[in-house]
């Protein structure tokens, strides 16, 4: 009777850790808003603690050459949600309210290759994607949204648009508005909330959630017991409560026993804003900000935590990109590919600590200013090719701030190593030719994949871009 008891246990227990085993793993991204490489406290971070997202890069992997496809909200969002670049599906720039134009119902989000795979999904914050109800959340995979379907400061209070070019900022619920103007300084309060929510919801299954923050995007607003609780002022204060909501999310499935089940990717969708004094974020070493594809505007934190996975303490400096978080996860999680063609690549080997691991990427290339190709990463080397100048203008420093125009130089054919040179303060073009003609033989070979402004105009390009075959 003993020995059958035994075994009896045994096999339970063996069919238990084969149902954990063929369970895919719960994934989470967390999206800041216009959060500087600088930004968090593990690099460098002055004025204020991250002691959340600090703990996820000891229990995990810091990803330090971690780029943006484009270093502007609407395309990084599309980039990072479809694994393709931005021009290949048509998005450019920040999409305003009311938009005609938004993702297709042709294009295959993450959440829809997770949703086919028997995840439940969620997007809590800033979707940006279109507001017109075929290009919501919810019609492109996502179980449940709750957020604001813009950023934050399209809003009557925008200190420098004629009055009446926004509407009252809403807040969502699936897809009613809920709220109009909502209380700002309880926005990622309420998200924490939800997110929260969300997992405890979901523990019995997989799930995906997608936790994008409005902040710290302009205007600044921190909650209850957070205003004025840094050195740093409210830039400060809003850090540490996006962080604590860090904390919330892995205290959660802590709760729920999930913390290795689950894979936390923490990061955001461009760099800095430079023209707002107290209120503009950190770049830390690298060059420029939001609104440039200098390494500042492109490179942003990147912190991954797997436990039992991801090996702890790591940091890893390979060239990838948001674009390899879709054919990643999916094959992580055992899902379909898109049937369309994408451009990311599966990184796992990197993630999971593989030695050896190398960028899956020839090259990275990077688009801004409505589908023109301004730069490539290809292994050590980042080439700028030739674009105008630029006044680039913020939205609002905050309650009652207003932002100073940050006045980009005109940028020649610029080549820099690296490297050696990660604040791309030496080119060396002339000195590497070889170089220099090998990259601009991957950059004409990007124009005619996925088009380019400039080809267009001149007429020399073979399709318009961002239109798909």
């Amino acid at each position: 009777m003993f020995s059958f008891l035994i075994r009896t246990i045994a096999c339970l227990l063996a069919a238990a850790c084969l149902a954990a085993a063929d369970r895919p793993p719960n994934v989470v991204v967390i999206f800041a808003d216009d959060l500087g490489w600088g930004d968090i406290g593990v690099q460098g971070a002055k004025g204020y603690a991250t002691p959340h997202i600090d703990r996820m890069a000891r229990e995990g992997m810091r990803l330090t050459s971690f780029y943006v496809s484009q270093p502007v909200c609407s395309a990084s969002r599309a980039s990072l949600l479809t694994g393709c670049y931005a021009n290949r599906i048509g998005i450019h720039g920040a999409l305003g309210p009311g938009s005609r134009t938004g993702l297709s119902a042709s294009e295959t989000t993450l959440a829809e290759v997770l949703k086919a795979r028997g995840y439940a999904t969620a997007i809590v914050g800033k979707w940006h994607l279109g507001d017109a109800p075929e290009f919501l959340p919810t019609r492109h995979g996502f179980d449940e949204y709750f957020g604001l379907p813009y950023s934050n400061d399209m809003w009557p209070n925008h200190p420098t648009a004629k009055p009446g070019t926004y509407p009252p900022l809403p807040l969502y619920d699936g897809e009613r508005v809920v709220e109009e103007m909502p209380d700002q300084s309880r926005l990622t309060g309420r998200y924490a909330e939800r997110a929260v929510s969300f997992i405890d919801r979901n523990r019995d299954r997989p799930f995906f959630l997608y936790l994008a923050h409005s902040m710290p995007h302009v205007p600044l607003f921190a909650g209850e017991g957070f205003a004025g609780g840094t050195r740093r002022g409210l830039f400060g204060d809003v850090i540490s409560e996006i962080d604590a909501s860090v904390g919330a999310v892995l205290e959660a499935l802590r709760r729920n026993g999930l913390e290795r089940d689950t894979l936390v990717v923490f990061t955001s969708d461009n760099g800095p804003w430079l023209s707002y004094g107290d209120h503009a974020g950190s770049a830390g070493p690298l060059r420029e900000g939001k609104g440039t594809t200098f390494e500042g505007g492109v490179r942003v934190p990147c912190v991954v935590r797997w436990p039992g996975r991801v090996p702890r303490g790591r940091v890893n400096d390979e060239p990838v990109m948001t674009i390899d978080l879709l054919p990643t996860v999916a094959t992580l999680a055992g899902a379909d590919l898109p049937s369309a063609p994408i451009d990311g690549r599966d990184i796992g080997p990197i993630l999971l600590g593989r030695r050896g691991a190398r960028s899956p990427h020839e090259a990275l290339f990077f688009y801004y200013h409505q589908g023109e190709l301004q730069a490539l990463r290809s292994g050590r080397w980042k080439l700028h090719l030739p674009h105008a100048a630029a006044v680039l203008e913020g939205a609002s420093g905050g309650r009652d701030g207003r932002p100073v125009p940050y006045r980009r130089a005109e940028v020649g054919l610029e080549l820099y190593d690296l490297r050696r040179d990660r604040g791309e303060s030496r080119n060396v073009a002339g000195r590497h030719p070889e170089v220099l003609q090998r990259l601009l033989a991957l950059a004409e070979s990007a124009r005619a994949d996925l088009g380019d402004s400039l080809t267009r105009r001149t007429g020399s390009g073979t399709r318009e871009p961002g239109r798909r075959p």
